[in-house]
């Protein structure tokens, strides 16, 4: 069974329980959670808030029979508690993260080896929706969770990409090699560039956290580590470019063969 991300709050009262409620705030998550068809308890707009993409909003959540109301913009700060929401704020029940097995079979994977930072997560997931890939994979210890922060990050990317829990790393590595997946760490310390070694599928792409790169026992377990070379003095780059650069360059091999 998956697992449910960590709710904005507790909401209402239900056969004795507690229901989790999620909050989405933001325009493009918003409205990427309407087109996924995400299960939406009613959706907030301000007062005064228009324009083409509030009204693109509306009309999905009428499509969709998802209640509209319009509250003072003091009400959604109230709700958003400081974060950025554009004018919308969406609740929800809390989303479940995703399994191996929903999958299928997948063609390409990212799996993440201790990403810390909500926002670093969301651009992932968001670059990795973007490049074709099939899933995202995080291991249940220190590593960040699906957050607010996360959500708004991946721009409703993360409606449309699902994201799988994982235990031990290594391990789920070592499954993914039995289902004959071909690993590909990503490391400032690899052995080959990125964009010069051949790409076998289905493939795994294994990123680690920030400033620490790859564990060394991760390390071992790839079949090839790749490096993207630098021109700077800096040697190497934030996590979330690093994977939209080699994915693309996957894609791109992907789309001419």
């Amino acid at each position: 069974m998956g697992s449910y991300f960590a709710p904005r709050f507790r909401g209402k009262q239900a056969h004795g329980y507690t229901e989790a409620v999620s909050i989405i705030a933001g325009v493009h998550p918003v409205r990427e959670a309407l087109r996924a068809g995400r299960q939406l308890d009613r959706i907030l707009i301000a007062k005064g808030a228009g324009g083409p993409k509030l009204q693109e909003i509306i009309d999905l959540a009428r499509q969709a029979s998802v209640p509209v109301r319009f509250e003072p913009r003091e009400a959604l700060e109230r709700a958003a508690k400081g974060g950025v929401h554009q004018g919308v704020l969406a609740f929800g029940a809390a989303q479940k993260y995703a399994t191996l097995d929903d999958l299928g079979e997948a063609r390409c994977l990212v799996l993440l080896d201790g990403v810390e930072d909500p926002h670093n997560l969301g651009a992932i997931i968001r670059s990795a929706h973007a490049a074709g890939v099939d899933a995202v994979l995080i291991p249940d210890r220190r590593a960040a969770g699906i957050t607010e922060t996360v959500v708004k990050a991946s721009a409703g990317a993360i409606e449309h990409l699902p994201v799988v829990r994982i235990g031990n790393v290594r391990q789920e590595m070592e499954k993914l090699k039995e289902k004959g997946y071909w690993i590909y760490g990503v490391d400032e310390r690899g052995e080959e560039d990125y964009d010069r070694v051949v790409y076998n599928g289905p493939a795994v792409f294994v990123l680690g956290g920030e400033g620490k790169g790859l564990h060394e026992h991760v390390r071992k377990q790839c079949d090839t580590v790749v490096r993207i070379p630098m021109a700077g003095a800096i040697a190497s780059l934030n996590v979330s470019v690093a994977t939209g650069v080699v994915l693309f360059e996957w894609r791109r091999r992907i789309v001419r063969s």
